[in-house]
């Protein structure tokens, strides 16, 4: 297997350190990307007031959304790459990875322009403050232009991960935030010979990093020649066939799906809190980048159970894949327990960075910390069996738990208890939400069909010529449809 020796094989050796070892620079990813917005929020809410980290946080909303069209094709992939190269076929790891690159690039293009074109409409939708409507399109539109670049920049790290590799994303991780850090406040407020360019300037830094990072990933991959590079006639397969096309969405639409359920129910929490005034929707945007924070665990723990039990899977290793689930709950719970009780200990001084001590929204959001940042170690829990389930394509039940939990428990507490809790509601409308999420998802897991799935690895390619020929229809099965 040429070039394999530079990924990292995760279905040999003890357990508990290698994903500990692999979850790491994921986790550092996550931490990097989650501090970067934070401090942009911090240069945001100081520099340009309440009303415009109010439009960021209506901004964020949005983005994460159409980021999700997107993002499954890409947790789809990394499946597909993972499975391949834990079975040593690292011709079919790069078959799906230039499928799942040439896909989401077309497709990212489409969803920009759209996005561009419906700022306003989106905004309106949200009930987005008066006061905070044309600073948050203004930075939405100058996002919009980047997301190309950007969603790209994800698909390929994903891929990366896939090999067992998370120390390439979090090397490019630092160069995105470091390019970010030294643009934000230089073109927010106009240093040296830079415009004055107010909140569009905290969205141009940010895509000018998305491109810088792009760019340098790579140029990296061709230079040291890993896994998953693509030369002479592997370039092809960045034209993906109908067969790659209809494993991408057969997989990655429900996997994506998951993600437009968390931001569809996000828009509908922020919607709602927009209704509860200014300063509420400044101190939920202030406990979102928090918030955000405590989530990072989850998505770096999720992400390395899913790839390092889809490399098992691929290896006929079924042994293994229970003891991966425990150690990631093990390792989720002390280090997002220790994150909550660290947050709520020193929430005053940690959230007087993003509003100033003096104002009115720091009580409000400190009330929002208390009530609703426990819920993240249930649903992160709840994130790490969905992440095992993935590893064998199993994703329309998770996603069916998440539509129920998010819509018809949140939302429903939310209505059922409005009238005698107030904004209360909202914030403990999280933990009942994670609580039954987490509930469901053992459930699912212990009774245990998602075992039978079928691989999402694609056969080598001269099995797929044989199936072509022998059924007569020219890339109709390439991939396994199951």
């Amino acid at each position: 297997m040429n070039g394999a020796a530079k990924g990292r094989d995760l279905t040999q050796g003890p357990i508990g350190p290698a994903l500990l070892l692999f979850a790491l620079p994921t986790l550092g990813s996550n931490v990097l990307q989650s501090l970067n917005g934070s401090i942009n929020a911090i240069w945001v809410g100081r520099f340009l007031g309440e009303r415009a980290l109010a439009a960021t946080a209506n901004a964020n909303i949005i983005m994460f959304l159409l980021f999700s069209v997107v993002f499954g094709f890409g947790m789809a992939a990394t499946v597909m790459i993972a499975q391949s190269y834990g079975a040593r076929d690292l011709p079919s790891a790069r078959q799906a990875f230039g499928a799942a690159v040439g896909f989401c690039t077309i497709l990212a293009l489409g969803v920009a322009t759209a996005g561009w074109l419906g700022a306003p409409a989106l905004l309106r939708l949200l009930a987005t403050p008066a006061e905070a409507f044309d600073p948050a399109l203004a930075y939405l539109r100058v996002i919009f232009i980047a997301m190309p670049a950007s969603l790209l920049s994800v698909m390929i790290m994903m891929g990366l991960r896939g090999t067992g590799d998370s120390r390439t994303p979090l090397i490019f991780m630092f160069v995105s935030v470091g390019v970010d850090l030294v643009l934000n406040p230089v073109l927010i407020r106009g240093i040296g010979p830079f415009p004055r360019m107010g909140i569009a300037g905290s969205a141009t830094a940010t895509a000018t990093a998305g491109f810088v990072s792009l760019i340098g990933v790579i140029l990296y991959i061709y230079r040291k020649d890993l896994p998953l590079r693509l030369r002479g006639g592997e370039l092809a397969y960045l034209r993906p066939s109908l067969a790659q096309v209809r494993m991408l969405v057969g997989k990655g639409m429900p996997m994506g799906l998951q993600m437009i359920v968390m931001s569809a129910s996000g828009l509908v929490m922020i919607g709602l809190v927009n209704r509860e005034g200014l300063v509420t929707t400044a101190a939920y945007g202030a406990a979102q980048q928090f918030w955000t924070y405590l989530q990072m665990p989850a998505m770096a723990m999720g992400a390395a159970v899913s790839a390092m039990a889809a490399q098992n899977i691929g290896a006929g290793r079924w042994d293994r894949v229970g003891r991966i689930a425990t150690y990631g709950i093990v390792y989720l719970l002390l280090v997002t327990g220790v994150m909550i009780v660290t947050l709520l200990l020193f929430h005053k001084p940690l959230l007087a960075l993003f509003l100033g001590a003096g104002s009115p929204a720091v009580p409000v959001a400190g009330h929002m910390l208390l009530l609703a940042s426990w819920s993240f170690i249930l649903f992160g829990c709840a994130m790490i069996f969905f992440g095992i389930m993935r590893a064998n394509g199993v994703v329309v039940g998770p996603l069916l738990i998440l539509t129920f939990t998010m819509f018809a428990v949140r939302l429903g507490f939310y209505r059922l208890s409005y009238g005698a809790l107030g904004a209360d509601a909202l914030w403990l409308s999280f933990p009942i939400g994670s609580g039954t999420t987490l509930l469901m998802a053992v459930v699912y897991y212990m009774q245990g069909g998602w075992k039978k799935a079928k691989l999402l690895a694609p056969p080598h390619e001269e099995e797929c010529r044989e199936t072509i020929h022998a059924e007569g229809e020219p890339a109709g099965r390439i991939l396994p449809t199951g």
